[in-house]
């Protein structure tokens, strides 16, 4: 009988720790289409997938022109978007408004799952 009750005060702390982990897991960037640093033919969306559903009413982005072909004085320019939960609810969609012009750009997003911890991050891409 002692080598059970030893066993369970080792092993209840461990099941704890675990599940604590977990409820306290916050959303991370797994992939984005265009990929951070890609240089591609300007998109008509923008696809970024994280690692946890999403709250869509507090999860967002803004996409910022960083940079155009020969102005090397370019500021940052915020571009109309509209975005949009995916079929996956681990997905967010990124729609410029209207169609990108050649340069560079960034997403900057946040990302809020069932734990409520907003969790920001950015991508970079070049539009040819």
């Amino acid at each position: 009988m002692k080598l059970v009750t030893t066993a369970a005060r080792v092993l209840i702390p461990v099941v704890a720790l675990l599940a604590s982990a977990a409820a306290f897991a916050h959303p991370k960037l797994v992939s984005a289409t265009p990929a951070d640093n890609a240089e591609v033919p300007a998109p008509t969306r923008i696809e970024l997938q994280f690692s946890e559903n999403l709250v869509k009413q507090f999860s967002g982005a803004n996409l910022v022109m960083t940079g155009m072909p020969g102005m090397t004085d370019h500021p940052p320019m915020k571009v109309a978007v509209s975005v949009s939960g995916g079929d996956d609810p681990r997905t967010m969609i990124i729609t410029p408004k209207s169609p990108l012009v050649p340069g560079t750009y960034r997403v900057d997003w946040r990302a809020v799952s069932s734990d409520t911890h907003r969790v920001n991050g950015s991508i970079t891409f070049t539009a040819k």
